[in-house]
């Protein structure tokens, strides 16, 4: 009797110590599974934070019967950390630029495509305005005409997207210098042959 006590003695413990390892075991990949759900929440957090932090007001489009057309309006960002607009689409063109307007050396007024896009910063509104910046329908798909609306999707540099829909208005004014290369859409369509022509969206455009 005296030596099976003994035996057992070292099994209970055995099974004590096993079951206690496996607890560890268990609580640490648990952990790790938290930590991974976490990293992967995070991450979508980051991947739509630009988008949600950022509205349009009083938009609109230009009407056009052919050629180009602009969209305006002012993007606020009411995030805590400026972001970037790369790229625009819509329908309603077949090919979208972000355009600034600055002063060249003899002070006149060009439009051109902004290097790296739109920064809004943080905690405040760019204005997109004829004269300004403004979002360039290249090419017309249909012409556009007063009463109608454009819907367009924005796309950030953390590929988050915003979509919204601007009615078209008609306008006349805004006249810049078009500053542009080879854009790689047909130069008749877009009203802007040899010289300098005045396009739908009320830009001057000379051939580049």
């Amino acid at each position: 009797m005296h030596n099976r006590t003994m035996n057992n003695r070292p099994t209970g413990r055995r099974g004590r110590s096993t079951t206690a390892g496996l607890g560890v075991v268990l609580t640490a990949l648990a952990l790790a599974g938290c930590a991974t759900a976490d990293a992967a929440d995070d991450d979508g957090g980051s991947a739509a934070r630009a988008a949600q932090g950022v509205t349009l007001s009083d938009a609109w489009v230009k009407a056009a019967d052919s050629g180009m057309s602009a969209a305006f309006g002012g993007l606020t960002n009411s995030g805590a950390q400026d972001v970037t607009v790369v790229s625009a689409t819509t329908e309603a063109s077949s090919m979208l630029e972000l355009h600034e307007t600055v002063e060249n050396e003899t002070g006149e007024l060009v439009m051109r495509e902004i290097d790296g896009g739109f920064v809004i910063p943080a905690g405040d509104t760019l204005t997109l305005e004829p004269g300004g910046s403004h979002i360039m329908l290249m090419d017309l798909t249909d012409p556009l005409e007063a009463g109608d609306e454009v819907t367009f999707t924005l796309t950030f540099s953390d590929d988050s997207t915003y979509e919204f829909t601007a009615p078209v208005k008609d306008y006349s004014g805004a006249n810049e210098n078009y500053v542009g290369g080879d854009t790689g859409a047909d130069a008749g369509d877009m009203d802007m042959g040899s010289g300098t022509d005045t396009d739908d969206a009320g830009h001057t455009g000379t051939d580049g």
